[in-house]
């Protein structure tokens, strides 16, 4: 999920439908309703934020610092008219790039990639659970070296998991991770049909089953 910050809830709405058609859910807020929520977010929502825009707002370095007090996740300001001491304000205040309107989202989809990629070049680039090694940066899963390709949801739901293999997730921490903690128009169920899903191919190709369930405490995965 990305999280837009913007005056005008035209543009959070916007961007909300744009990203929407890339298949990228969004939450939109304006800067005092957003100060509030990233100070009293839970921690797992915080998780579930791939990334953070922020557009026009009075004071645009503050978000930034408050983000920075809690998420390590990626930074994008989005800047009407760029001036080198603006620029410079914001990286100070932890912003990680600042683009110039109008861009594509697909652009700001490619720089999150971008600065997640170098983030992840300081950690382990793969999460390795038995045979399987589990990617962050998008690619397919491999099972004994070989590529096992599947739809983004259940790779995504895959990764999640990983991402978290020490401990238990809830359906509804990775409904939130995989459509955004706002999105009001998708059941959470939907979750049990990916992973049901997911569970026979790796099923298939494993031979048993890696992702244990237990009732009111989560799913997590095995060797």
């Amino acid at each position: 999920m990305i999280v837009v910050v913007d005056e005008r809830e035209l543009v959070t709405q916007g961007y909300n439908s744009l990203f929407g058609r890339e298949g990228v859910a969004t939450a939109g807020f304006g800067p005092g309703e957003f100060g509030e929520w990233v100070d009293s977010a839970a921690d797992d929502d915080l998780k579930a934020v791939s990334a953070f825009l922020l557009g026009q707002c009075s004071e645009v370095d503050m978000p930034a610092k408050r983000i920075r007090e809690r998420s390590n996740a990626p930074v994008i300001a989005l800047a009407e008219q760029q001036s080198l001491e603006d620029t410079l304000r914001l990286f100070e205040a932890g912003v990680d790039d600042v683009v110039r309107k109008p861009v594509h989202v697909r652009e700001i989809l490619a720089r999150i990639t971008a600065i997640s990629r170098r983030v992840a070049q300081q950690q382990p680039s793969f999460t390795q659970i038995g045979p399987m090694r589990i990617f962050a940066d998008g690619r397919d899963p491999e099972i004994d070296g070989e590529p096992l390709p599947l739809p983004r949801r259940e790779r995504r739901i895959l990764e999640y998991l990983a991402s978290n293999a020490s401990r238990r997730v809830t359906k509804s921490q990775i409904f939130n991770a995989i459509y955004g903690i706002f999105d009001e128009e998708v059941e959470e169920n939907v979750v049990e049909s990916h992973i049901s899903k997911l569970r026979k191919k790796l099923r298939a190709r494993l031979g048993f089953d890696p992702i244990d369930s237990k009732r009111y405490l989560g799913y997590r995965l095995v060797e």
